[in-house]
């Protein structure tokens, strides 16, 4: 009886991830992921650490920010060291059971990442559309709750994601052509029908970043057309200054991925090591650069920030 027709499923010992054939600089770029992955703790960390030791600072919008940044270290905690392993030390084999773990890692994190950004939009658009509303609809325990929500939603719907995988066969090859254990490129290798996990994969490529990504479009449409209704000039650019950070992190993380999928939707599949690398620095910049902007856009971050450096230079 073929495989094909069996009921029987056979899982692998494992997969091997084979992303970078041909890229001719793997190591130092490793390297320089490793450098990526030291920023994003560091300065995330420093990031959580102002917000929590600074009561001024506990206001939705810095639940929101503190969520981001509990987010980008686990992203990066799930891929950057997993590379190193892999492309650094050429320890490319990584088990069934610890694939899926990783799959299920990665895509829970990175959904929250661009819901993470919705959540910060709803905050701008809160406070600029109806700001004397703000206590009865964007309070701490509101933005806690949402937050809550959208983890229990993600980690989930994701375990759906996850666990019907387990219902492949596979039979033929185990090397995996990308930088993690991906889910498309393993489902791939399958030799029995892989369409409920095709349609999973769709599915959310849509509600991760075609609906937050939405929300984010239609909530700036609303503070556009509430900002140009003030009289006051001064107080449209206080309003618009209050936005720029936001606009940078949805920037940096959505157009370098929409970017990837339509060129590959308009100019055919682009070059296995070019998809591979373009959606690494896709995943892994974002997470470095967040706190970053946060913290020299952002008034009050940034002055306390100042203050705590000038602290610990005269503490010695």
């Amino acid at each position: 009886m073929s495989v094909l027709n069996s009921s029987v499923i056979i899982h692998p010992p494992g997969f091997y991830i084979v992303g970078f054939e041909k890229f001719p600089y793997v190591s130092l770029y490793i390297i320089f992921l490793a450098f990526v992955y030291v920023v994003t703790v560091v300065f995330n960390i420093l990031l959580i650490f102002i917000i929590a030791r600074n009561h001024s600072l506990h206001s939705p919008k810095f639940v929101a920010v503190i969520n981001l940044a509990v987010v980008d270290v686990l992203l990066n905690t799930t891929i950057i060291p997993s590379m190193i392993k892999v492309f650094l030390f050429k320890d490319n084999f990584i088990s069934f059971n610890l694939c899926l773990v990783q799959m299920y890692c990665y895509y829970a994190f990175a959904s929250m990442e661009s819901y993470a950004l919705a959540i910060l939009a709803y905050d701008r658009l809160i406070a600029i559309c109806l700001p004397l509303r703000q206590n009865l609809f964007n309070t701490v325990e509101i933005m806690s709750g949402t937050i809550a929500v959208f983890w229990i939603f993600s980690l989930a719907r994701i375990a759906y994601s996850t666990g019907i995988m387990t219902q492949l066969s596979f039979c033929k090859s185990v090397r995996v052509y990308s930088y993690f254990c991906d889910y498309a490129p393993v489902f791939r290798l399958a030799c029995n029908d892989y369409t409920l996990q095709w349609s999973a994969a769709s599915a959310s490529s849509t509600v991760n970043l075609v609906a937050p990504f939405s929300f984010i479009l239609l909530s700036y449409a609303s503070i556009l057309v509430t900002v140009f209704r003030m009289k006051s000039v001064s107080n449209r650019m206080k309003a618009l200054a209050t936005c720029v950070e936001h606009v940078i992190l949805c920037a940096i993380f959505f157009i370098p991925i929409f970017s990837i999928f339509i060129v590959g939707l308009f100019l055919g599949s682009m070059d296995p090591d070019q998809r591979v690398l373009s959606l690494s620095l896709a995943s892994c910049i974002p997470p470095s650069i967040n706190p970053i902007v946060y913290s020299l856009k952002t008034k009050e971050i940034k002055t306390r920030a100042l203050a705590l450096i000038k602290k610990m230079k005269i503490s010695p």
